[in-house]
């Protein structure tokens, strides 16, 4: 008798159900429309909204809402900007002359320098020393050494910091220098780093200054698409490493590892006044935490008579962006390389999902002349990313672009080397995501020696591929370029 008395109720639930659901749709759809973001990216997600029912408002709330703290984040790169403006405004004078030291050296090249300039990203600096870290089993050895050398101070900030052999050693060595009175700040991605976040919580003696960077709550699952992928340490304020290199065992290829992948990856150690500007973009990062706050003046920069036992001859410079960046300075800086390159373009890339931006620039080089030649793993880590970068790579091969798979191992590297005279190395992908979404920083190198070798590592890297021609491409069966298509829809939201 209760159930006859709920009748009606039911009635009208099961006739008009839709009716909320097409406000609910309205309603999102809207929001989507209203947030003016990229076309195409606004259109792969009313498609996914559309023709996956609850599964693609599910997926929408957790990957493709615009990050709420986007407003929060501008308005704190504005506030720290301001905080460097003097400063800026000393070394313009400074920073002028040497943009026209490095065009005398790489040309129009140096128009990537300029860019730093214009936009305050970073000040180009001469007379580094700088020494190109061929994958984990190199880095660490070299990371190891100066960690224990420390006396001032230890700043990290890292994506994936995994609680096995080598990142246990690294952090045994971080407590011992914190209790020593070294002091130790360390940030790591909340998403990419779950294990450690747990373990320092519960270490309420450590005398590690930590903090996860975005911590992933209940609360806000929605902000979890926009992740920390920096790979970043600066040691007393005079030598600094960035590059795809995690903390992390995978990344060891030696007979004592228990990974069986081979992980090709590669990092550079710098020294000199360059490292100013990262422990500049290590401060910004910090300063993005619930850490206390510190001044940089405290004896974290190191001045112009501190460094004259460098003896390199390296220009360097650091491009950081995130999701509250005025543009994608990373993208930006590429096509400006590949726009101003006269002979040959070498990168690496474990994901590639270029956007129509990057990859009209690759043609247009490949069609001036220029050899362009693109390296990409034969196999991915992801089902998803490995079809879309394929269905990708077919305009390349038709307008002459070479592109190589790799089949040693998995392809981690994240370089690119323009005319052996500049040279790319950071934690930023050729996809959409390091582009526009997650927080990334790469250091740009003008010298002759480290692009030469990074060139002739890429030269090493050919032998362990295979060159992939266009009729390869399309002798690939039939679901697979399916496969490719279908996953090149989803290729904005990836």
């Amino acid at each position: 008798m209760h159930l006859e008395q709920f009748k009606p109720f039911f009635d009208f639930v099961i006739n008009w159900y839709w009716v909320p659901l097409l406000i609910l749709y309205a309603g999102i759809i809207s929001a989507i429309l209203i947030e003016n973001r990229n076309p195409t990216k606004t259109v792969a997600w009313i498609l996914v909204i559309v023709f996956l029912p609850f599964v693609g408002i599910i997926l929408y709330y957790f990957f493709g809402q615009k990050f709420v703290k986007v407003k929060k984040l501008k308005r704190l790169n504005r506030q720290q900007a301001l905080r460097l403006e003097q400063k800026w405004k000393e070394l313009d004078p400074i920073i002028e002359s040497f943009i026209r030291d490095i065009k005398d050296d790489i040309g129009g090249l140096s128009k990537v320098f300029r860019l730093m300039k214009k936009e305050r990203l970073s000040s180009p600096t001469l007379n580094n020393d700088v020494e190109l870290l061929i994958n984990g089993e190199v880095k660490f050895r070299y990371l190891l050494e100066d960690l224990a050398q420390a006396k001032h101070s230890i700043h990290m900030e890292y994506y994936i910091f995994e609680m096995d052999n080598i990142g246990t050693k690294i952090l045994n060595l971080l407590e011992e220098k914190a209790a020593g009175g070294v002091v130790v700040r360390l940030i790591v991605d909340s998403f990419g780093s779950p294990n450690l976040v747990k373990y320092m919580r519960r270490q309420k003696e450590s005398k590690i200054d930590f903090h996860a960077f975005l911590p992933v709550t209940f609360t806000s699952l929605a902000n979890s698409n926009y992740r920390n992928h920096r790979k970043v340490c600066v040691i007393d304020g005079r030598v600094g490493y960035v590059g795809g290199i995690n903390i992390s065992d995978r990344y060891v290829n030696d007979s004592q590892s228990e990974q069986k992948l081979y992980w090709r990856d590669t990092s550079v150690r710098v020294k000199g006044l360059a490292i100013n500007l990262l422990q500049v973009s290590f401060w910004n990062s910090w300063n993005q935490t619930d850490g206390k706050s510190f001044y940089l003046e405290d004896g974290y920069l190191q001045a112009l008579q501190d460094n004259k036992e460098v003896k390199g001859d390296a220009s360097v410079g650091f491009i950081s962006s995130d999701p509250a960046s005025l543009g994608p300075y990373n993208m930006e800086a590429l096509l400006i390389a590949i726009g101003e390159a006269n002979h040959k373009i070498q990168l690496c890339t474990p994901y590639y999902i270029p956007g129509e931006e990057l990859e009209r620039a690759l043609i247009i080089a490949a069609s001036s002349g220029v050899e362009v030649e693109l390296m990409v793993p034969k196999a991915s880590d992801s089902i998803l990313v490995h079809h879309a970068s394929y269905s990708f790579l077919k305009p390349l091969l038709e307008r002459g672009v070479k592109v190589y798979l790799y089949k040693k191992g998995f392809l981690h590297a994240k370089t690119a080397v323009f005319d052996e005279k500049l040279s790319f190395i950071g934690t930023v992908n050729l996809d959409i995501r390091s582009f526009y979404i997650n927080y990334e920083i790469a250091t740009v190198i003008s010298d002759p020696i480290l692009s030469r070798n990074l060139s002739q590592q890429f030269e090493i890297d050919k032998e362990e591929s295979e060159l992939l021609t266009l009729r390869a491409w399309k002798k690939r069966p039939r679901w697979q370029r399916a496969a490719d298509s279908a996953c090149r829809l989803l290729a904005p939201l990836l």
